[in-house]
């Protein structure tokens, strides 16, 4: 805007050649009769960058996770690295690589363990090469923290349901019969709930896995017998039948499901729906419409991996988890207080008081690294954002930031730039400090003349 309109001018931009089109939300810069000139900063061009780092832990094996990383090569020369990876700042892997000029190259690391809560990865040249910004050089990533997840059993008895649920140690598991569950309802709390065989009237509020729902109940309806279904129709896709194959499961006798207009159906034999997923009142819902005990399910893998894939899909603690945020950006960070504001400890050890703001913590970060969290009514003893606590991590992560080359011409309004005309270097003299120095030598003598009786 402040080009706009300016006539008859000169206008002389100095920069890096971090430079974007000339142009705002109003429409191109308009330069009419002004002269545009252009200074170039800086001649070093030489770096390679982190431009991207990222980690999540596998839904279930949650003691194991991978990461994501790219390093790009900004220069124009060809340029040799040696990258580290660190987890809880032990050594993870060590990796030497070469990168030609412009290069960005992504780099993958499956089924990695040993580190807890943080990672980092470094970078630096070898050789003959040279990097210019080592600020680029380091980047910072959390692990999603590893929590039992409190699972309830409501079950006759079903040695199926209960051996499966025994392969994931972050489960914690608690059995009750529907006779317990019906006379202590107002009581029972679990994030989710499974119902084996049997259906409460009123919903749960925690998600739910329904095993041959029955009854007005059931979150879906229950339609006519089905003699001998079969998962004729997969949606492969859906997080509950990952790694699965249902194909040739043989089931005895179930019940065609009848999903409502949101609800998803995940599998269907030709003659309806037999497992359908959806959300009643804010909460999620799986409804299986066979029992497990009259087919070969729970003969094969795939029956604890359904049943792990969703309850991993109503938690869904990976899909939303934030491994780091980005410098030079508003952080909002969940964290629970009652006081409204918040103690930050930055990656070089100084605190400041952060506002909260409905639930988040508010802060503009410029540092690169790891941060923590704490609130005024922080719980001695609790874990998670619950406890008033949170870490978090911030990185560069910017391949603009991390390019060094000069823009050598900048065309603005269709006109290119011209080097500056008409200035020269010197030293600014100020005269009033000679006034100054003169007014001191004429006082000074006429105080001696005075003295010496030469001017009485």
């Amino acid at each position: 805007d402040a080009l706009r309109g300016v006539e008859n001018a000169e206008i002389v931009v100095v920069s890096d050649g971090a430079l974007g089109p000339a142009s705002d939300a109003t429409g191109p810069v308009r330069l009419g009769d002004a002269k545009l000139s252009y200074i170039p900063v800086g001649k070093a061009s030489r770096n390679v960058a982190i431009t991207a780092f990222s980690v999540r832990r596998y839904p279930l094996d949650k003691s194991r996770y991978e990461v994501m990383l790219e390093v790009t090569n900004t220069g124009a020369d060809v340029e040799e690295i040696e990258m580290k990876l660190l987890g809880d700042g032990q050594l993870v892997d060590l990796t030497k690589l070469r990168l030609q000029p412009g290069e960005r190259l992504p780099r993958f690391y499956p089924n990695l363990s040993g580190a807890s809560r943080t990672l980092e990865a470094r970078i630096q040249p070898i050789e003959t090469s040279k990097d210019e910004l080592p600020a680029d050089n380091r980047a910072y990533a959390l692990l999603p923290e590893r929590r039992r997840a409190k699972i309830l059993v409501v079950s006759a008895g079903n040695t199926y349901l209960e051996a499966a649920l025994l392969l994931d140690e972050y489960l914690d598991v608690t059995l009750m019969s529907p006779r317990d569950y019906l006379s202590k309802a107002g009581e029972v709390k679990g994030e989710v709930i499974i119902f084996d065989g049997v259906t409460p009237a009123t919903p749960p509020r925690a998600h739910a896995i329904y095993l041959d729902p029955r009854g007005p109940g059931s979150p879906v309806k229950v339609d006519a017998e089905l003699k001998g279904p079969a998962f004729d129709r997969i949606e492969r896709k859906h997080p509950i039948v990952r790694w699965t194959a249902l194909d040739d499961v043989n089931i005895a006798r179930g019940h065609k499901l009848v999903p409502e207009a949101n609800d998803k159906v995940v599998g269907a034999s030709d003659a309806g729906p037999i497992l359908v997923t959806g959300a009643r009142g804010g909460f999620k819902f799986v409804a299986l419409g066979f029992d497990i005990r009259e087919s070969d399910l729970p003969l094969r893998v795939a029956w604890p991996l359904v049943l792990l894939n969703s309850i991993n899909f109503f938690l869904d603690e990976d899909a939303n988890y934030i491994s780091s945020f980005r410098t030079g950006e508003v952080f909002r960070v969940p964290l629970v207080t009652e006081s409204g504001r918040a103690e930050l400890q930055l990656p070089d050890s100084r605190k400041e008081l952060v506002p909260v703001f409905e639930g988040r913590a508010v802060y503009s970060g410029a540092q690169a690294g790891f941060y923590e969290l704490t609130a005024p009514d922080a719980k001695v003893g609790a874990t998670g954002a619950e406890a008033g606590k949170a870490s978090f991590a911030a990185n560069l992560l910017d391949r603009d930031e991390s390019t060094l080359v000069p823009t050598a011409d900048l065309v603005v309004d269709g006109q290119k730039a011209s080097a500056v005309e008409g200035f020269t270097v010197g030293v600014r003299r100020e005269v009033w400090i000679y006034l100054l120095i003169a007014a001191v030598i004429l006082t000074s003598i006429e105080w001696a003349t005075y003295h010496r009786r030469l001017t009485v």
